[in-house]
């Protein structure tokens, strides 16, 4: 893996950086703010002209690359979607514009575990258990003292089944193992309209650092949001209102 930075030197990027580039964009924490809650984020209509504009700026090369699945994304951007390819489940989904979504068969372990993380949770009000596709999170950002439990739990079933532990903000999931950002964007940046632009990651969370190395390696660069941090990206923003303005011009 390249070797990550301390983000606290990294300058905002040139608007110049999307010229010829292919726009990889995580969804929480980059395009929306974060919520207590999974499905409280907020998407406002700024949001869904923006992607449009994008789309039609960059020939079709945006793509919305997350770890919510293909179908969280489309219930939150709905229209926006239509010439947009969308990445879901840590890169086990893809939806490529206009197409099919490609995704593995769910695991029955997974499961298992949901209706072990909601059993053992269950009288923590703060803690909430997000199902997913491929995947299954237990989110303790209004119950932080269960974070050592939780993150227990999710570990000792992903040695037991062969699944794989994804830490994020505040949160941890089991999710099937094989995929990250990084190898989607990987897949996609090597077809059409992409193929051929260099590749941009913009992300916040650790799960985002497979596509900053990804996007290095392809001549592109990856975009952190938010505080300082050792990050393979290149350019950093404080926040998803900065990152928005800054789109917006570019766009």
């Amino acid at each position: 893996m390249q070797a990550t930075t301390a983000s606290a030197a990294l300058q905002e990027p040139p608007h110049s950086l999307l010229s010829e580039a292919s726009l990889f964009l995580d969804f929480d924490g980059t395009l929306v703010e974060l919520a207590d809650q999974p499905d409280g984020v907020a998407v406002d209509d700024a949001l869904h002209a923006l992607l449009q504009r994008l789309a039609d700026r960059l020939d079709g090369r945006v793509a919305i690359v997350s770890g919510r699945s293909v179908a969280q994304i489309d219930g939150f951007l709905g229209p926006a979607l239509g010439a947009i390819a969308v990445v879901g489940s840590h890169g086990a989904e893809i939806r490529r514009v206009g197409g099919a979504i490609v995704r593995p068969e769910r695991p029955a372990a997974l499961e298992t575990a949901e209706a072990a993380f909601a059993e053992r949770f269950a009288s923590h009000a703060g803690v909430v258990i997000e199902v997913k596709t491929l995947g299954v999170a237990i989110h303790y950002r209004m119950a932080p003292d269960v974070e050592a439990e939780a993150k227990a739990l999710v570990e000792a079933y992903a040695r037991h089944e062969g699944l794989e532990v994804q830490h994020g903000k505040m949160m941890v999931e089991l999710r099937m193992a094989g995929h990250d950002k990084g190898t989607a964007i990987t897949q996609l940046a090597d077809e059409m309209p992409f193929q051929g632009h260099p590749p941009v990651f913009v992300g916040d969370d650790l799960t985002d650092e497979p596509g900053f190395v990804v996007c290095a390696h392809h001549g592109g660069a990856g975009i952190l949001i938010g505080a300082p941090r050792d990050s393979a990206a290149r350019f950093r923003f404080d926040g998803v209102a900065s990152f928005r303005r800054w789109l917006e011009a570019a766009a």
